[in-house]
């Protein structure tokens, strides 16, 4: 059945790539009502991985949820990568998961359910290794088929990791290498080797769970994952929720092996235009910055992995503990300073 039917056929942006453009949510988002609660201890103003309720002064339920259209062919990996995107909100807050439910759109007379099968048995193997429990979900009959979760976890009140707690003096960790959108969008023009594909199959496959633990042990308290904004919408995000001026060095981001070349011959998705558009108005790119590595910084990212603002004295144990924890890319890819006039760019990219 996976060798006979893909799963791309119809599909023309996947993954995180299929996000609204962020400049257009920001600009909606503005207008919503949100009434204030002592109990909401993150909401939607720092444009957050996910909403955060306080129960009690020992647990807090962080509460998320990401769906989004095939990003690859074959049904039980697309399963597996929508399941580690959606749970990735919860280990980014530093939480755990705890219950998810399905989230499934799927065209029952147009594809075989045992397609839709193998989706769903995906997901649930990354639900299992993320140590939580699947307790149903909800479908409707739709085309292209979109698969996620809506996931809850769990943290104390008083260990949440938030994208608006970043301090002058720290400096930021990325645990996974950039340039997914690029790798499959090159997949579709058949323009990369099935190496370099694979391993970007595979790290959208790996679960942030062990990120998490590690933040927690070393007392982190800012972080965020990359996803469709790429690398620099959601740094963008976190120093203005922050209000810190964040300087990323470009040859220091880990790249997935063969998104340079990519883009090099133009494969550059439209969702990094897209990125691009949002930042540019912060950010200052310098004059000598290598054109390729700008447009993969903007790459839209499915399930990457976590930025860090960590202390300067943690960061070196902390990116051993990452490395020695399965996620052997990881640098520090820059630096938190102190934000000296509201005129000047939030984000500076060397």
């Amino acid at each position: 059945m996976k060798d006979s039917f893909d799963l791309l056929g119809g599909v023309e942006q996947g993954g995180c790539s299929a996000k609204i453009p962020a400049h257009l949510l920001k600009g909606i988002l503005r207008d919503i009502s949100q009434p204030a609660s002592g109990n909401l201890l993150v909401g939607a103003e720092t444009h957050d991985d996910a909403a955060v309720w306080k129960i009690n002064d020992e647990t807090a339920i962080i509460q998320t949820t990401d769906f989004f259209p095939p990003l690859c062919s074959d049904p039980f990996e697309f399963g597996q990568i929508a399941a580690a995107n959606a749970m990735s909100d919860v280990f980014a807050m530093g939480g755990q998961v705890i219950l998810v439910l399905n989230l499934v759109m799927f065209p029952a007379a147009k594809m075989d359910l045992a397609v839709l099968k193998e989706i769903l048995n995906g997901g649930a193997d990354k639900v299992k290794e993320a140590g939580g429990v699947l307790g149903g979900g909800h479908t409707i009959d739709d085309f292209p088929p979109k698969y996620g979760l809506a996931v809850t976890g769990i943290v104390h009140p008083d260990r949440v990791i938030a994208n608006c707690a970043a301090e002058p003096g720290d400096v930021l960790v990325l645990t996974k290498p950039i340039g997914t959108g690029a790798i499959i969008a090159g997949e579709r023009l058949k323009e990369v080797s099935q190496e370099h594909y694979r391993g970007a199959i595979e790290c959208m496959k790996q679960l942030n769970r062990g990120g998490a633990v590690l933040m927690q042990e070393h007392n982190i308290r800012c972080a965020t994952d990359i996803t469709g904004f790429g690398l620099l919408g959601h740094a963008l995000e976190m120093a203005e929720g922050s209000d810190v001026v964040i300087t990323v060095d470009a040859s220091k981001v880990p790249l997935l092996d063969g998104a340079y070349d990519l883009i090099d011959m133009g494969c550059i998705p439209g969702a990094a235009f897209r990125n691009l558009k949002y930042v540019e108005e912060r950010t200052r790119f310098v004059e000598s910055l290598d054109y390729n590595l700008k447009m993969i910084l903007l790459d839209a990212q499915t399930s990457g992995g976590l930025l860090i603002g960590c202390k300067a004295d943690t960061a070196g144990k902390l990116v051993t503990g990452l490395k020695e924890a399965g996620y052997p890319h990881t640098a520090v890819i820059g630096k938190v300073s102190e934000r000296k006039e509201s005129s000047e760019p939030i984000l500076v990219i060397e």
